[in-house]
This record gives structure tokens, C-alpha cells and sequence, in this order.
């Protein structure tokens, strides 16, 4: 008797899509970013880049609650371009200035939320400034080890840390659930705690 694998079911096609799916608008988005330039190039490319990776390198869906609003995702997008802008500036005068090197420093930012999904997204966005690199994460806390190439014009210790953690409120407001956002004391008083609008097990 001969056997036939069995064909792949709409279900199955359909969860393997919503895998890929945000992989490959991150991947647009990050490359856009690192390129400075919008153009259709830059998205194909992007767009390829992150199917590679999802294909790649598979990973196990993230049993996470999140819903999307908008109003705080742009807010989210319009922020980070600027830190990306005004960061690139100021690593590019730091490097042709005259005068000593500023000195580095390493910070300890412990985070709110304690989701896998979060706490990887904040330390993404904040690696990708320029003059800002997560080296460290403390998943007890969780604490993010943030290097800074200038220490003091960064405004030292604390306005770095109070910098990564209005990324990661901006994160959570755009993205977190509202179970999430009360666990981590950001949710909006008038809202209810079962408003479950939009979303979505990822």
C-alpha cells in the first residue's frame, strides 16, 4: 500500500504565516532604519531579509497577550526615529571633536514587565541608537545593562536609565496588554482590567 505524506491543512498554513508575518515587517522596518531611505529597494530587501531569518531560524510562538494601538505605536515610531536622528549626530560630533574621548559607562536599567517579548524588544530598540548598547540582561530582575559611549553627555546614570525606561513605557502603552500594563503600573485608571479589544495570543 502506498503512503502519502499528508498535505499541509489551511490551519497549518495559516499559523505558519502568522509567524512569519511580524518577522518580516521588523525586518522591513529595521532595514529601512539602518538605511535611512524608504524606498522599494530597501523594503524587498528588508522583507527578504526577515523571512530568511523566520525560516531560518524558527522559533516556538510566544504564548504572550498583545493588542496594537495606534495613537501609541506612532508615538512609539516618531520617538525612536528621532533618538536614531538626534544619536547619530552626536556620536559623529563625539568621534571629530577635539579634546579627550568622553568616557563610557555601564548602567543597570531594571525593567517593569517582566515578559520575554518586551523585555527582548526594549533591549532591540535600544541597541539599535546609536551610542547605546544592551552588553547584559539580567533575567532575575529583569535588569538591562545598558553601555553608554558618553556618560556624561548623556546626562549621566539616571537620565539614561529614566531614557530606557520611557522607551520601554512607550513599548508597553503600544503593544502590552491591559493585564500587562496594570501589572506593571501603567494602565489607564478608566480602563477596564477585562477589556480584551484586539487582542491576540502571539
Amino acid at each position: 500500500m502506498k503512503l502519502t505524506e499528508p498535505t499541509e491543512t489551511p490551519r497549518r498554513r495559516h499559523g505558519r504565516l502568522a509567524t512569519l508575518t511580524p518577522t518580516v515587517v521588523l525586518g522591513v522596518l529595521f532595514w529601512v532604519l539602518l538605511w535611512g531611505d524608504l524606498s522599494w529597494a530597501n523594503v524587498l530587501s528588508g522583507a527578504a531579509l526577515g523571512a530568511l531569518v523566520a525560516l531560518a531560524f524558527p522559533l516556538p510562538p510566544l504564548r504572550q497577550a498583545t493588542t496594537v494601538r495606534p495613537g501609541p505605536l506612532l508615538r512609539l515610531l516618531g520617538r525612536f526615529a528621532t533618538d536614531l536622528v538626534l544619536a547619530s549626530f552626536q556620536v559623529a560630533w563625539t568621534a571629530v571633536r577635539p579634546g579627550p574621548m568622553p568616557r563610557g559607562g555601564l548602567v543597570p536599567v531594571p525593567l517593569r514587565t517582566t515578559s520575554d517579548l518586551f523585555v527582548a524588544t526594549t533591549a532591540g530598540l535600544s541597541s539599535l541608537v546609536p551610542g547605546t548598547l544592551v552588553v547584559d540582561l539580567d533575567t532575575a530582575g529583569p535588569i538591562l545593562h545598558v553601555h553608554v559611549l558618553d556618560l556624561a553627555g548623556s546626562g549621566g546614570p539616571e537620565a539614561v536609565r529614566d531614557a530606557t525606561l520611557a522607551l520601554e513605557e512607550r513599548l508597553l502603552r503600544a503593544f502590552a496588554s491591559q493585564a500587562e500594563l496594570a501589572r506593571t503600573g501603567l494602565a489607564d485608571p478608566a480602563a477596564r482590567p477585562d477589556d480584551q479589544d484586539h487582542e491576540e495570543e502571539r
